[in-house]
Formats: C-alpha cells, sequence, structure tokens
C-alpha cells in the first residue's frame, strides 16, 4: 500500500506520479526501498534521485554547451560594444545598473530609495518603515529556502541581513551616505555579475524558460564592462574619470566622493577596481560550478 510521504525525502505525497521536492518517481521509490538498489537497473536509479533541474533541461548537451560559452561570449560582446559605442552603452545598460548599484546601498544602509534612470532619490535620513520591510522580506526568504532545503541560499540571506544590520544599525548617517555615493558603480558591478551568474539558476522558474535569463546575461555583461572598463583604464589615464557635474543632479559620484569625503583619486580608483575583480572573482566561481554541474549531467545521459 502507497505511503502518504515520498519513500526518499519524506515530503508529504503530492497527487502526482513525481515528488515535487525532490523529483523522485514515487512507484519505483516505493520499489528501491523494498528491494535494494541492487535490484534495480541503473537507468531507473539515475532518474528516482536525480533532483528538479535535472528534469528541467530538455536537452543537457545543448545546456552544456551554452554555460560554456555564453558568459565568455556576452562579456567578449561587452567589450566590442564599449569600444565602438560607449556613449550608448552607458545610457541604455550601465546607467540603469549604476542607479540600482545607489538604490541597493542605500537601502542596506537602512534610507529608503527610488532609482531612476539619471538618478536615485534618497533622503536626507534614514527611516523606520523601509529597513523594516528589507528585513522582513528577507527573513521570509530564508524560511522559504529552509523550508525548500537550500542551505546555500539560506546562508546566502543570511549575509545580506547581517550586512543590512550593521549598515542600518552600526554605521553613521554620514558613512551611509558616503558607501551609497560609491555604490553606484561599486554596487553596480557586483549587481551586474549577480545578473550574469543568474544564467545557472532557475532551471524550474520563468528566468529560465523564458528569455530572461538571456537578457539578464545581456544587460549584466554589458553594464559590468561599462563600469569596470571605465575604473580599469582610470589606472593608467585619470582623464576618463567622469569628474564634474550632471546635469540637474549636482556634483558626479567622482567629485563627491573627491571633495566631499576625502577620497585621493589613486585610492577612489583602487577601490572601484578591486570591487570589479571581486565581482570577476565571484562570477568565475559560479561559472565553474555551473559548467561542471552541466558537464556532469550532460555525462549522465
Amino acid at each position: 500500500m502507497a505511503t502518504e510521504t515520498c519513500p526518499w525525502c519524506s515530503a508529504p505525497r503530492a497527487a502526482g506520479a513525481t515528488c515535487p521536492r525532490c523529483g523522485a518517481n514515487y512507484a519505483k521509490a516505493e520499489l528501491i526501498k523494498a528491494q535494494g538498489r541492487a535490484a534495480i537497473m541503473e537507468k531507473p536509479v539515475a532518474a528516482v534521485i536525480a533532483g528538479p533541474d535535472d528534469q528541467a533541461v530538455d536537452d543537457p548537451l545543448l545546456e552544456w554547451k551554452l554555460c560554456v560559452a555564453a558568459i565568455p561570449a556576452a562579456l567578449g560582446l561587452g567589450v566590442v560594444f564599449h569600444l565602438l559605442t560607449p556613449g550608448l552603452q552607458r545610457i541604455f545598460f550601465g546607467m540603469p545598473v549604476h542607479e540600482l548599484g545607489h538604490a541597493v546601498t542605500a537601502w542596506l544602509c537602512g534610507y529608503f530609495a527610488i532609482p531612476t534612470l539619471w538618478k536615485t532619490l534618497i533622503p536626507e535620513s534614514r527611516g523606520f518603515v523601509a529597513p523594516a520591510l528589507l528585513a522582513g522580506a528577507l527573513v521570509y526568504l530564508m524560511v522559504r529556502a529552509w523550508r525548500a532545503e537550500k542551505p546555500g541560499y539560506v546562508a546566502l540571506l543570511g549575509v545580506v541581513l547581517l550586512v543590512q544590520a550593521i549598515g542600518t544599525l552600526y554605521i553613521s548617517e554620514s558613512t551611509a551616505e558616503m558607501l551609497f555615493t560609491f555604490g553606484g558603480d561599486g554596487m553596480g558591478m557586483v549587481l551586474a555579475a549577480a545578473l550574469m551568474a543568474s544564467f545557472f539558476f532557475g532551471k524550474r522558474t520563468q528566468l529560465y524558460k523564458g528569455w530572461l535569463r538571456w537578457g539578464f546575461l545581456v544587460i549584466g555583461a554589458a553594464a559590468f564592462v561599462d563600469m569596470f572598463g571605465t575604473w580599469w583604464v582610470a589606472q593608467y589615464n585619470v582623464d576618463v574619470i567622469p569628474f564634474g557635474e550632471n546635469e540637474g543632479s549636482g556634483l558626479s559620484d567622482p567629485m563627491k566622493l573627491l571633495e566631499d569625503y576625502g577620497w585621493p583619486t589613486k585610492t577612489m580608483v583602487r577601490r572601484y577596481v578591486l570591487v570589479g575583480v571581486a565581482s570577476l572573482l565571484g562570477l568565475a566561481a559560479v561559472y565553474a560550478w555551473g559548467v561542471l554541474r552541466a558537464r556532469k549531467k550532460r555525462g549522465a545521459l
């Protein structure tokens, strides 16, 4: 007689033939539990123990090829775009992610912020509602990840929650303002790398099934090259740094960091480059993991 829970993960049994949590086929799993693994052919066992992402990919061989080529190709195209039309790249890709970088940094520091295409609206002082909402959302996502048995997501969200707590409760408002000024290109490069890294996740979501993964990849690569390219070249040519004023929004970020917060130009450049390199290293780690996982699933065919 069939049990009320999944034979593999003990989740409540669903109406279908497979478990929505672990992907196990109920009938095959019960047979293995009753007769032992040795009595089952290798192919069915592989199907039973496969995770949800395995069944979500229709063509594992094509997916492996895409995982190998997508990010290097997108970054290469981003470099070509940057060399040919840096202004257009900045307008359509760099600036939206740049302004989102300001906003995310402000949110993590306890400020309510609204990013627009050319300017991020941030009040002069912290509030209570915005940080409470953000903390509540992070805790909710952590609970969801815990119930889905995703400890990696729980740990990542926990780190973000800790950063928010430090940024909101510990640092001063003047330091927070300095951070979200730096966060335009600083956090922007982190977000751009995260957009590219999202290519390897969400196989059962619309991110993978639709065109979002490709859109995020293109936006992330173009935005990252736009921001990182400027500061990389600034190591040898400071004339590329956008000192001066932004039309209608006062001093530019580098000018604020230089005049309001006393950052020497070399220090500013070095900090932006370090953030960019760290973002690339994080992306490289995700890329290696994603390619190896896709290769493993291709080899399981």
